[in-house]
């Protein structure tokens, strides 16, 4: 269900202007719809066009943990960095998000988001900033209600005492399906400006095929809510579909998307998003020959990932992994992957749930241990900062 929001004429005239200069072609539309996603093909082949004129990084590489940010954190799922320093982190059970001093690990409890209804995986999700924080201080949040999921936005006032902070929420999005499991929750926005959001088909598997359905999708939102503007399907915030449990986006340096997603019990996918695609679920799980739908970049049995956050850094997806307790290196060239995925970490923190990039070669990590799945420890789930290369 949208909820129609007045515009914030600088919101949109900026995001406007995004839209025009954002296909890595020159042409008008969202990322990756001139020189994109690639067509439907093999994790190693494709349309020979997707990487032409693109230099690959390194077969292989390394990852190094500098050091513990903060620990000491209940149920942490969504990560946002804040342009002046600081890391704000939601709590899927708690309802609440906190923000982390990066260079103390010092923790500032912003506020509960009210309407927050946990349970099973579902709760306080993925979090975001807005286009135009610097100007509306506005945080995104996906989290699931006593009756869906949706999207809402509060002003965070940092001026306020601590557990003051937060404004109460706005909803811009709402009747996205709920359940036990498969809650989706990932938001962001894209170089376009626009709010992308990845859903789970809430274990009615039916619901990823069916185009009227918000379950088991990718959506492309304005910052208020409505459809996108050249959204595959006229008047519809579906931007791909087929999908049964997408928690990681991330785009590339030409404005590619990407998203991992959770298989049932035998592929687990890293997929390139090409508007309008259908990506196989219930019907398909990993690599497929039927001409009707994608196939992955990547794929992996689900013990040895399950994954939730993904990331960008200079030509490498990374990919946080659950169950497989690791942390995925994909090295790409166009939409391909140009080597063997490669793990690292593999049960040195446990369960893995977001990974951003923070600048450089260096990647914020957060743990999952505390979400009824892993075996926490006192302290057990923390933010950690890592160089990735």
């Amino acid at each position: 269900m949208i909820v129609r929001r007045r515009a914030v004429p600088a919101v949109l005239a900026a995001a406007a202007l995004l839209l025009t200069a954002g296909c890595s072609s020159g042409g008008q539309g969202p990322p990756g719809t001139g020189g994109g996603a690639t067509s439907r093909g093999p994790a190693a082949g494709g349309a020979p066009s997707a990487g032409a004129g693109e230099s690959a990084p390194p077969a292989k590489g390394s990852v190094k943990v500098l050091r513990t940010v903060a620990d000491g954190l209940r149920t942490p799922w969504g990560l946002a960095p804040l342009p002046g320093g600081g890391l704000l982190v939601s709590s899927r059970n708690d309802g609440t998000i906190t923000r982390i001093d990066e260079k103390t690990g010092r923790k500032t409890e912003l506020g509960t988001v009210s309407g927050v209804s946990p349970g099973g995986e579902g709760g306080l999700l993925g979090i975001a900033l807005s286009p135009d924080y610097a100007s509306d201080h506005m945080i995104y949040a996906y989290f699931t209600s006593a009756s869906d999921n949706r999207i809402v936005r509060m002003l965070y006032d940092e001026h306020k005492p601590a557990g003051e902070q937060l404004g109460a929420p706005d909803t811009v999005f709402k009747g996205i399906p709920k359940g036990v499991i498969h809650n989706g929750g990932r938001i962001a926005f894209g170089p376009d400006g626009m709010l992308y959001a990845g859903t789970g088909e809430s274990g009615a598997r039916g619901l990823a095929q069916d185009k009227k359905s918000l379950g088991g999708k990718i959506l492309r939102l304005t910052p208020e809510g409505d459809p996108a503007p050249g959204n595959p399907f006229p008047d519809s915030p579906v931007y791909s579909y087929g999908h049964r449990n997408v928690q990681g986006l991330a785009w590339d340096g030409r404005q590619r998307l990407f998203a991992s997603e959770f298989g049932q019990d035998t592929w687990d996918e890293l997929n390139a998003i090409k508007p309008g695609g259908d990506y196989g679920w219930p019907d398909a799980e990993g690599k497929t020959s039927d001409a009707r739908f994608q196939n992955p970049v990547a794929q992996w049995h689900t013990d040895d990932a399950s994954p939730s956050g993904i990331a960008y850094v200079k030509g490498v997806i990374w990919m946080a992994g659950l169950k497989g307790q690791r942390l995925w290196r994909i090295p790409l060239k166009g939409t391909e992957a140009s080597a063997a995925p490669q793990a690292f970490l593999t049960g040195t923190y446990g369960r893995l749930r977001t990974v951003v990039a923070a600048g450089g070669d260096k990647a914020w990590l957060v743990t999952s241990n505390t979400d009824g799945r892993g075996r926490p420890k006192t302290g057990d789930d923390r933010v950690l900062e890592v160089e990735v290369r």
